[in-house]
């Protein structure tokens, strides 16, 4: 019978090599994992070599495996050059992880540079807070993440800083005992930022209202319930003025998360794109939480 190497798990068999794993390989098609399982035996059964073996509680491919991948990249790009050719696009798809305060003004900005670096990824968000979007990262449900804090981990890339300030209610005045604080849950780094910084000063604080989302943190300043730490780029929330009686916050970081596997031309378009928006003096200002 004529053996054949079809598209379909051709792909799998690349999306495991890239992703690290055949678990993170399906949750990245869409597929289950039965599936990625069931496209690389039709692949050995074309071939008629063994094209991964188990190593412990870990697969890896085997030095046939390792010879397919490589002509599977090639036949790959060729099937999709071809079909560009003809008008066809079969763009793959990059998913993009940030907290949710980020998303309103970074990321329709982010987009747009995307898809002037990236033209041939379709580029979809999730949104979440930053220990969620890191495990995402690890188990290959996302590509990138922006992720406010520095780290030394070697996925993340240091790509500009966040200048923060203060904001409170315009009728706002400041208390004599403990100072309330209008915060988002912890873990944060801006919850963090806000009481090492006065407590850096001597100043005594206190949670006085939290939140899980930026809507929530602008609310409950505006209400007057305390000051709220922010990264604004100067522009005030609605409702809300900038407080110059505080002591100035060190700026903090933003980092691009990648995971694993990912292509590092791939990689490098979006953290230069990051960088371009974040520095961009010309376009409107950028709000990013943490």
């Amino acid at each position: 019978m004529e053996q054949l190497l079809d598209i379909v798990p051709l792909r799998s068999f690349v999306a495991v090599a890239d992703r690290g794993g055949f678990q993170r390989a399906a949750t990245h098609l869409h597929l289950s994992q039965a599936a990625v399982s069931q496209h690389t035996r039709r692949l050995e059964a074309a071939t008629g070599k063994q094209l991964v073996e188990r190593d412990g509680r870990r697969s890896r491919f085997t030095a046939d495996g390792e010879q397919l991948l490589g002509y599977a990249r090639r036949i790959l790009a060729l099937h999709d050059e071809a079909l560009r050719s003809f008008g066809v696009e079969n763009q793959e798809t990059i998913t993009i992880g940030s907290t949710e305060h980020a998303a309103a003004q970074l990321l329709p900005r982010l987009s747009g540079a995307l898809e002037k670096s990236l033209p041939d990824h379709r580029v979809r968000y999730r949104l979440d807070r930053g220990t969620a979007l890191r495990e995402a990262l690890a188990t290959g449900r996302l590509d990138l993440a922006l992720i406010p804090g520095a780290s030394d981990d070697p996925r993340a890339t240091p790509v500009g800083e966040l200048e923060l300030a203060w904001y409170s209610a315009p009728d706002w005045t400041r208390p004599d005992g403990p100072i309330p604080l209008v915060a988002f849950d912890g873990p944060c780094a801006l919850r963090t930022s806000a009481l090492e910084t006065l407590a850096g000063h001597g100043i005594r604080a206190e949670i006085g209202a939290e939140a899980t989302q930026l809507a929530g943190v602008h609310a409950a300043a505006a209400a007057g319930l305390g000051v709220a730490l922010l990264a604004t780029f100067g522009q005030p929330p609605e409702g809300l003025i900038a407080r110059n009686d505080l002591p100035t916050a060190t700026p903090l970081s933003l980092t691009v998360w990648r995971r694993q596997g990912l292509e590092p031309l791939i990689a490098a378009h979006a953290t230069k794109a990051v960088r371009q928006v974040l520095f961009a003096h010309t376009s409107p200002e950028i709000a990013v939480g943490a």
